[in-house]
């Protein structure tokens, strides 16, 4: 193993226990021992991450993951992916200097953002961080000045109209301004050694990979007509993070075989990368946020209904909000929907229920529309699927530290970790960049199962 993570990283799960009883004993140890002050905590499977890992190395093997940072920066999943031998994608100085502090080398990242602060630039180059993206002439004349030894990739714009995040508004050359940026950076004596492009995250037509990946073929053809040797072709990121998305990642994974056959065939000597965020974590965590406060309003009763007998709805307010953990409200349209930690009794009445954050104003609504039994203060509220854009998240109100995480592993899952990597860094390329797990997809079956967990005392 390289040494990134350690058995004392995280808590080491047995069979016969699930996620719930590890949450319960740690909702009961926050109620009893910290009298409120935990108000909200995440556990992650670091086991799902690995899992993940294997399926993306079975469906897309010609493929090298590097993990978007900003997507999740905790230390147990940075550890986990370097340890897995994940290159890492950075979009500004703050990540490249954490990635960089748990023993990430320059040669395994790539500062991915197209538009960076000048100041960034000459980060990556006092630390040896080569690989730098661009899409326009400015960003292009700040490489020249501030790090002239950079090796470029040249970002493009992608049919995303059917994405739920529309990058391409924002970054990516067109086509037809493609051979002017290599022009110029050739003329700059830059040195541009691929391009990359972003579908975006929820696209449900697989075949936008397979267009992007055309029109890289074309970029390629402009830069190496044009004396570039270019070598490196990065997808970006956009795969589902969850089983049930619209497009299945195999399905995705299928078309873009088919598509890297075709325009890249294996042995044309090209690397090709992508660019994982949501994948790799959305479903290895799970938080659990407590009640804080509750109001209960009386509905407007019709006229046949008296006053005594009107329905009432109930506001349960808690510590995390749109501005924190439940950002994805704001940024991708979704409505958590909660499970109990307490399971009710079957004639227990329900109630039109919403979920309220902290924030001191009316749009901090986490859910609205949901039946739910009557609930106290101080109980809790488990939310499956909470990976993405939710760690270290700084509220825009109060900037208090991040949630806590609780990290967990499957005996099966470490043995896998422990067993599987490449040994000797040596054998990589002069780029360094990584090399995934040797035949990790022959687990992939084994691995997923549910994630097994045993309770610990550890909040």
């Amino acid at each position: 193993m390289a040494g990134y993570l350690s058995e004392s990283d995280f808590v080491m799960v047995e069979e016969g226990f699930s996620t719930r009883d590890l949450l319960e004993e740690l909702t009961l140890g926050a109620s009893q021992a910290t009298t409120g002050k935990v108000a909200a905590f995440f556990v992650a499977d670091l086991g799902a991450v690995v899992r993940k890992h294997f399926c993306f190395l079975k469906h897309l093997p010609r493929v090298r993951p590097f993990y978007a940072v900003g997507c999740n920066s905790s230390l147990g999943v940075l550890k986990v992916l370097a340890e897995l031998g994940l290159g890492f994608s950075c979009a500004n100085k703050a990540e490249m200097e954490l990635v960089q502090h748990i023993g990430v080398p320059a040669s395994k990242i790539i500062c991915a953002n197209p538009c960076k602060q000048v100041a960034q630039i000459k980060y990556a180059a006092k630390h040896g961080v080569r690989l730098l993206s661009f899409d326009n002439e400015v960003e292009l004349a700040k490489v020249v000045k501030s790090h002239p030894s950079a090796k470029m990739v040249l970002c493009i714009a992608t049919q995303d109209s059917h994405s739920l995040n529309h990058l391409s508004l924002r970054f990516g050359a067109s086509l037809k301004s493609c051979r002017h940026l290599l022009e110029n950076a050739k003329k700059s004596h830059v040195e541009v050694v691929g391009v990359s492009f972003h579908i975006g995250s929820g696209c449900p037509d697989p075949q936008a990979y397979a267009q992007s990946i055309a029109d890289a073929r074309l970029v390629f053809q402009m830069g190496e007509e044009l004396g570039h040797t270019m070598n490196i072709l990065d997808l970006g990121g956009g795969f589902p993070g969850l089983e049930g998305a619209k497009v299945r990642f195999e399905e995705m994974a299928s078309v873009i075989n088919s598509a890297l056959d075709l325009y890249f065939p294996d042995g044309c000597g090209v690397d090709i990368l992508a660019e994982l965020g949501r994948y790799y974590v959305t479903s290895a965590f799970t938080v659990a946020v407590s009640i804080i406060a509750k109001k209960e309003v009386l509905d407007q009763p019709s006229r046949e209904e008296q006053i005594g007998t009107a329905p009432k709805s109930i506001m349960y307010h808690l510590d995390e909000g749109i501005y924190g953990v439940f950002n994805s409200v704001l940024f991708d349209n979704t409505c958590p929907t909660p499970a109990l930690q307490k399971k009710p009794p079957v004639d227990q009445p329900l109630y039109s229920s919403s979920l309220w954050g902290p924030a001191v104003e009316g749009c901090d609504c986490v859910a609205e529309g949901l039946w739910l039994p009557q609930l106290q203060v101080g109980d809790w509220l488990v939310f499956d699927n909470m990976g993405a854009y939710t760690v270290d998240t700084k509220s825009l109100l109060r900037g208090t530290q991040a949630c806590r995480v609780t990290y967990a592993m499957s005996r099966l899952a470490w043995e896998a970790l422990r067993g599987q990597l490449w040994p000797a860094e040596e054998d990589q390329d002069a780029e360094g960049v990584c090399k995934p797990l040797s035949c990790g997809w022959e687990i992939t079956d084994t691995l997923c199962v549910g994630p097994v967990f045993t309770p610990a005392s550890i909040m």
